[in-house]
C-alpha cells in the first residue's frame, strides 16, 4: 500500500473513531494499531506497552495532576469573591468600569487555575450576576466572560502547555515564561476593545455610580494580597529557577489548601469533589498524551510524517503561508475537538515540518495555544460556550455570537505574535541569558 493511500485510510479511520464517539485516547490508540498492522510486522503489543509506560513514567508530567488539583481547590473557594471586590473599585473610572473586572479577574486566575473551562465558570459564577444586578448588557458582559476566559489556556500555569511540551520534549518552565507576555498582550487588546465599545455604547452602559473614597479602594485590595501571593509563590519560583514545575505546582496545591482553609471553605466534601475532579481530569489527559505518543510511534514506522514534510518541503511555502495554513487548519478543526485533543493530535505531524521551515518550537508552542484558544468560543465544541451556557441558559450559537468580537481579537494576537515573535520569545531568552 502507498503512503498516500496509508494516510487517506488512516485519516478515514480517525475520523469514523471520533464521528463514533470513541474517546479520543482510544482512537488514537486504534488507529495507531491499524496503522503499525498494515505498514509494518513489528510486535504491536511490544510496542504499544513500552511507548505507554515510556511517556507516564515522566517526572515532569506530575505537574499536570497538581496544578488541575490546585485550580479545583480553588474554584471551590470565596477567590473570586475576593478577586471582585479587589478589583471592581479600581475599575469605575475606566470606560466600560465593572466589564473589565471579568478581563481582569480572568486574567488573574488564569495565573493560578491553568484551565480555560475553570476560569470561565469561576469568574462568570460570581461576576455575571453583578453585572447584570447593575445593569449592563448581557450582549458584552457574555463576550468579555467567554474571550477572557480563554486566556485561562496561555497564561502559565497552563495544563495545554504541559501537554504540549510533554509531547514535544520541550522545556515545561521556558513554555510558561514565554506565555506571559502574549497573556498579557490578549489582556490589553480585551480591554481596549471593551472601552472603546463603552464610549460608543454609551445608551447601553448604567448610570455611574458614587465614586469610592482612596481609603476604601486600598482596604478593599487588600482582598487580592492571597491570590499574589499565590501567584508569586508558585509562578515566581518557576521564573527565579527556585523550583521546577513539578516542585512549584505541589507547593500550589499547599498553598491552595491553606487559603481554602483560612477562608473557611475547606472541608471533607470539597477537599474529596476537589480531589476526584483532579483526579478523573488526569487520568483523562495522561490516557490521551499515551494515546498520541503510540500515534507518534506508528506514525514513524509509516513514514507519513517523513513523506508530508517533503511534500510541504516541495510545495516551498514560506513560513507565513505555512503558519497561515495551520491557522485555518487548527481552526476548523477546533469546531469538534477540543484544544488538548487538537495539541496531541496534531504535534506529531505538523512539528517536523514546522522545525524543517525554521520556526522555533517554544513559539510555535505558545502560536498554537493561541490559536486553540479560538476553540474554546467556536460551536459546536467550544467548552467556554458550554459552560456559559449552563450559568445563562442562553443557546449557545447566541453565547458565540457575544464572544464573536473576542474572535476577531484571538486572530489579530495571533498576526501580532506571527509579525513581532519577540513577544514570546524575548522573556524566556531575557530571563535565561541572566542566569
Amino acid at each position: 500500500m502507498g503512503i498516500e493511500t496509508l494516510a487517506i485510510v488512516l485519516g478515514l479511520a480517525m475520523l469514523a473513531a471520533l464521528a463514533l464517539g470513541l474517546w479520543v485516547s482510544l482512537a488514537l490508540t486504534a488507529v495507531a494499531v491499524l496503522g503499525i498492522v498494515i505498514a509494518t510486522s513489528v510486535p504491536v503489543g511490544t510496542v504499544l506497552a513500552t511507548t505507554f509506560w515510556g511517556k507516564l513514567n515522566s517526572w515532569e508530567l506530575t505537574a499536570l495532576p497538581m496544578f488541575i488539583w490546585m485550580g479545583e481547590i480553588l474554584f471551590r473557594s470565596k477567590l473570586s469573591e475576593d478577586m471582585f471586590a479587589g478589583l471592581a473599585p479600581w475599575m469605575r473610572g475606566l470606560p466600560g468600569r465593572l466589564l473589565h473586572v471579568n478581563i481582569l479577574g480572568c486574567t488573574i486566575f488564569a495565573a493560578v487555575s491553568g484551565s480555560s473551562a475553570a476560569t470561565t465558570a469561576t469568574i462568570g459564577r460570581m461576576a455575571l450576576p453583578e453585572l447584570s444586578q447593575r445593569g449592563y448588557d448581557p450582549r458584552i458582559a457574555i463576550g468579555t466572560l467567554a474571550g477572557s476566559g480563554t486566556l485561562g489556556l496561555l497564561i502559565p500555569p497552563s495544563i495545554i502547555l504541559i501537554v504540549y511540551g510533554a509531547a514535544t520534549e520541550q522545556s515545561i518552565a521556558r513554555l510558561f515564561i514565554a506565555g506571559v507576555l502574549p497573556g498579557i498582550m490578549l489582556a490589553v487588546l480585551f480591554m481596549g476593545f471593551t472601552a472603546i465599545w463603552a464610549i460608543l455604547n454609551r445608551d447601553k452602559m448604567p448610570a455611574h455610580e458614587p465614586a469610592i473614597p482612596l481609603r476604601e479602594r486600598l482596604a478593599a485590595t487588600g482582598r487580592l494580597i492571597p491570590i499574589i501571593l499565590l501567584i508569586v509563590a508558585v509562578i515566581g519560583s518557576i521564573y527565579a529557577g527556585l523550583a521546577s514545575p513539578t516542585e512549584a505546582a505541589a507547593v500550589g496545591v499547599f498553598c491552595a489548601l491553606f487559603l481554602s482553609w483560612v477562608s473557611g471553605t475547606l472541608s471533607k466534601e470539597s477537599f474529596t469533589e476537589a480531589l476526584l475532579g483532579a483526579t478523573r481530569t488526569s487520568c483523562m489527559i495522561a490516557f490521551i498524551l499515551a494515546g498520541a505518543a503510540f500515534l507518534t510511534v506508528a506514525m514513524g514506522y509509516t513514514r507519513i510524517p517523513r513523506e508530508l514534510a517533503a511534500w510541504i518541503g516541495v510545495l516551498d511555502l514560506s513560513p507565513y503561508a505555512l503558519l497561515a495554513a495551520l491557522t485555518l487548519f487548527f481552526i476548523v478543526l477546533g469546531c469538534f475537538l477540543d484544544g488538548i485533543s487538537i495539541v496531541v493530535l496534531t504535534t506529531s505531524i505538523i512539528l517536523p515540518m514546522v522545525q524543517a521551515a525554521g520556526i522555533d518550537p517554544i513559539w510555535f508552542g505558545i502560536f498554537l495555544v493561541l490559536v486553540v484558544e479560538m476553540s474554546q468560543i467556536t460551536p459546536p465544541v467550544g467548552f467556554n460556550l458550554f459552560v456559559i451556557q449552563g450559568m445563562t441558559g442562553r443557546n449557545i450559537f447566541q453565547v458565540a455570537l457575544y464572544a464573536l468580537p473576542f474572535f476577531g481579537l484571538l486572530v489579530l494576537g495571533t498576526v501580532l505574535l506571527v509579525v513581532f515573535p519577540e513577544i514570546a520569545l524575548w522573556l524566556p531568552e531575557t530571563m535565561l541569558s541572566n542566569r
